[in-house]
């Protein structure tokens, strides 16, 4: 493998040459890996792209401490791939990438999904604190509550192997890089732009989130023009490694038919083997899986005089 260069990201792809590309991009702490459940069903109909944050996943140590910064070197990597126009869907930090990506580079997308997102993160505080931490007594005490944050008690109770996966990958990550993220992330806010993201998005939320939960998104999508919303009942923050069929269900349904035209046919060369060296654990046999259904948008609401914002049209369902 050669070396990454400082100002691109290390990356993998997945599926056919040929098909349109459809990238991916990991949460605060996590890798690829995160989005190994939803792959071979994304990869039937496009080209997945999947990248890691600097200094996650065994990525070269290259902190980057802007939203602006991480969205650069995503575009820069895919310039030299070829990849002109793509789908994108991110989780958390990775959906602020992408919320930047709709906001400076429109052109560049096709169709958007932002998985546990939020135009802004909690308070700068609260993860500038968080980089005091790491610099104070390194990435343990973060790794070892990443689980309350990441998944529901009963999942971490019924999937223990998922659960340690999660704690070894934030413990493997590099401390500077991860405080850099954590100054990004403490940077970040598009409140006021939401209204110019033009690419159709849908937004994910888990409902059991208590990190960036259901209020964040609909703010996401009472901002932007044209957003649906989907929540995932039994779901915390890390959503696609929680509930990935579901996910991975409304992933399909909504770039299969929220596809903007006049995208180009991606050309390049993967970067790493497809061989996984971290996969997600595979989960315990399958339960009763939560769906939430994206319904047509529905005739708002009027709340004295007004039409409520927060009237979306979602209903949820479940699927056995």
């Amino acid at each position: 493998m050669s070396e990454t260069p400082p100002n691109t990201l290390q990356y993998r792809f997945d599926g056919p040459e040929d098909a349109p590309v459809l990238i991916l991009g990991p949460s605060l702490g996590t890798t690829w890996h995160m989005w190994d459940r939803q792959v071979p069903e994304l990869t039937k109909q496009w080209r997945v792209f999947r990248f890691d944050l600097p200094g996650h996943g065994g990525a070269p140590a290259h902190p980057a401490g802007s939203v602006a910064d991480l969205t650069t070197r995503l575009l820069v990597t895919l310039e030299g791939l070829g990849v002109h126009r793509f789908g994108y869907a991110g989780c958390a930090l990775g959906g602020a990438v992408g919320i930047e990506l709709a906001l400076r580079h429109p052109e560049r997308l096709a169709s958007l999904a932002l998985i546990a997102a939020s135009p802004r993160f909690g308070t700068a505080d609260e993860f500038r604190q968080r980089g005091v931490i790491v610099r104070t007594n390194g990435l343990d005490p973060i790794a070892r509550s990443a689980p309350e944050r990441w998944f529901t008690g009963g999942f971490a109770a019924a999937q223990p192997a998922i659960t340690e996966w999660a704690v070894q990958m934030v413990r493997t990550t590099d401390p500077g890089c991860y405080i850099a993220a954590c100054e990004a992330l403490a940077s970040f806010d598009a409140r006021a732009g939401l209204g110019s993201v033009g690419a159709p998005t849908l937004v994910l939320v888990g409902s059991d989130d208590q990190v960036t939960g259901p209020a964040e998104a609909r703010t996401l999508v009472a901002g932007i023009p044209d957003a649906r919303l989907a929540v995932v009942p039994g779901a915390s923050h890390l959503v696609p490694v929680e509930q990935p069929a579901a996910v991975t269900d409304l992933l399909v349904r909504h770039f299969s038919t929220a596809w903007q035209p006049a995208f180009e046919t991606a050309t390049g060369q993967t970067a790493l083997p497809a061989a996984a060296l971290n996969p997600v654990p595979a989960p315990a046999p399958p339960q009763p899986v939560p769906v939430a259904e994206i319904a047509p948008p529905a005739v708002p609401q009027v709340t004295h005089g007004r039409p409520d914002p927060y009237d979306t049209g979602i209903k949820v369902r479940r699927e056995v």
